[in-house]
């Protein structure tokens, strides 16, 4: 599986990921907040399927390996 997102993809998923997840413990206290698990978990893992099905890539090559960070 090859990485597919950015250093600033990932940073930007797992921030929104943490003020999703915030609601359901802050604010509204909704379970609607639990849709940030999604950006969180892509963004800690560096791959989006979404991405993949569509042939995006916010990586520079787009051909980087799972296994290495991408910095």
């Amino acid at each position: 599986m090859t990485t597919n997102l950015a250093l600033w993809d990932r940073t930007l998923r797992v921030a929104l990921g943490l003020i999703l997840l915030s609601l359901t413990v802050l604010g509204p206290h909704t379970l609607w907040g639990l849709a940030g698990l999604v950006p969180l978990v892509t963004g800690l893992w560096g791959f989006c399927p979404l991405y993949r099905l569509i042939g995006l890539s916010t990586c520079a090559s787009g051909k980087h390996d799972a296994s290495h960070p991408v910095t």
